[in-house]
């Protein structure tokens, strides 16, 4: 499982022109799941990002986590090009994807298990065609891999 974190100060999603998830201060999160992938990597992934601490504490550094926040959030993206392969030529390869049936519990469950630390999530809606707004704050950047811990 891959997961491209991005610090924002605002986020949104929408689908045929209707936002269907929006957050402001927190996260917003490009997830991506391979055919390998199962709970532990669902576990991993949720645990590194319900701890990162990436916001700024009183003295200016960053030292606080997501939950420090009083209205931090999540803003969840089903993203399955994170495993494109361009090694070879230049149109991506996504042999690596999940197949959806796979890739979509495990992304459901992700999200529940964001909720279940106690974090809004707001998400898109999975397979969608979804434009998705990103106002970076930093900007900072960070991508979780399961695979590479």
């Amino acid at each position: 499982m891959r997961v491209l974190i991005q610090r924002c100060r605002r986020g949104q999603v929408s689908i045929d022109g209707q936002v269907v998830g929006a957050i402001d201060r927190g996260f917003v999160l490009l997830v991506g799941v391979t055919y390998e992938d199962g709970p532990e990597d669902v576990t991993y992934c949720a645990r590194k990002i319900s701890k990162l601490r990436v916001f700024e504490d009183e003295q200016g550094r960053m030292n606080a986590s997501l939950d420090s926040l009083p209205d931090g959030a999540i803003l969840s993206i089903s993203q399955f090009t994170l495993y494109g392969d361009v090694r070879k030529g230049n149109r991506p390869s996504f042999t690596q994807s999940a197949r959806p049936e796979v890739a979509e519990p495990l992304y459901e469950s992700f999200n529940q298990a964001l909720r279940e630390a106690g974090f809004r999530v707001e998400t898109g809606r999975f397979g969608a065609d979804m434009q998705v707004l990103i106002e970076n704050d930093g900007p900072v950047t960070i991508l979780i891999d399961s695979k590479e811990k």
